[in-house]
């Protein structure tokens, strides 16, 4: 797709529904532990807006998270990945949150230069890269176009495997529905839909609820990445997928990636739907410190 009226930069419909989010969205963030920084990071396409918590030392783990999502996502990892290692959160560019976008984003290569400016802004070499669902295809796609700050790249639940399939987009629907059922209802329908969203707190709910309604994009969605693209990932890999998975056939997207992605450590989360890192945390939480620090030097030596 080019940068034609094809794809706009995303915005929300209103001036006073972007207000809404932000107030939601700075509510949300209040589940993550403090001290918290927060950072804006110029880039060529707009400013970056970064969370960083943990210390000042040890090796970086930033987190994507997944479409229409933002940085306070990720607050049941932020404690326990950030006792060693210092992390950050980006708020995508071209999703709802604190970023500033002020030019399209286009494709593989456009998507790499972004956040690859945002890596070098902060300063950061030797990173393990984290990411869920569109948050994992730009984990993906960085370890096949820009490679040269990474260590290591996690992949929760991501998109570039396979195309996006009906099922999702249905799913999607049906979560937006259940929403606004009674509590009650909500802990069956998260079961059944294995939307974990669905029993999140009504804070954590207020900003996914507010940009699901007001936030206008026609980004494509996560392009399934080609063999060839797989096959020149050189940046050690960790997969996992959700067994009940709403945008990936679990078995088949595990033998794509073993046999494409060179040495990718990969496995099927039983019982766990697409959101893995709210679903299954102290294990998503566990898997990634262990992959981070199996591939960090000092503590190899420790």
């Amino acid at each position: 797709m080019t940068a034609s009226g094809r794809q706009r930069i995303g915005r929300f419909s209103t001036e006073q529904a972007r207000q809404r989010f932000l107030r939601a969205y700075d509510t949300a963030m209040r589940a993550w532990p403090e001290p918290r920084r927060e950072l804006d990071v110029p880039t060529d396409f707009g400013t970056v807006h970064v969370h960083r918590y943990g210390p000042e030392t040890g090796a970086p783990i930033v987190l994507l998270h997944g479409a229409t999502g933002n940085s306070s996502n990720w607050y049941p990892q932020v404690a326990a990945l950030g006792e060693r290692h210092p992390v950050y959160a980006v708020d995508t560019i071209d999703d709802p949150g604190r970023s500033v976008q002020r030019r399209v984003v286009v494709g593989s290569a456009g998507n790499a230069g972004w956040l690859d400016a945002v890596l070098a802004g902060l300063g950061l070499h030797d990173v393990h890269l984290v990411g869920l669902s569109y948050g994992g295809w730009l984990a993906l796609n960085q370890a096949v176009y820009a490679p040269q700050r990474l260590a290591t790249v996690t992949l929760l639940d991501p998109g570039g495997l396979a195309k996006v399939p009906t099922r999702f987009y249905l799913n999607l629907l049906l979560g937006a529905a259940a929403s606004v059922a009674p509590r009650r209802a909500r802990r069956r329908l998260a079961h059944l839909l294995a939307n974990h969203a669905l029993v999140e707190s009504a804070e954590q709910l207020a900003p996914i609820m507010i940009a699901a309604r007001s936030w206008r994009t026609n980004r494509p969605a996560a392009r399934r990445l080609t063999d060839d693209e797989l096959r020149a990932v050189r940046v050690p890999t960790r997969l996992l997928v959700g067994s009940r998975s709403s945008l990936l056939r679990p078995a088949r997207a595990i033998a794509r990636a073993e046999a494409l992605i060179p040495g990718v450590r990969a496995e099927i989360v039983p019982g766990a739907g697409h959101g893995l890192p709210m679903e299954r945390p102290a294990l998503v939480n566990r898997l990634v410190l262990d992959f981070v620090e199996s591939h960090t030097p000092d503590v190899r030596t420790r």
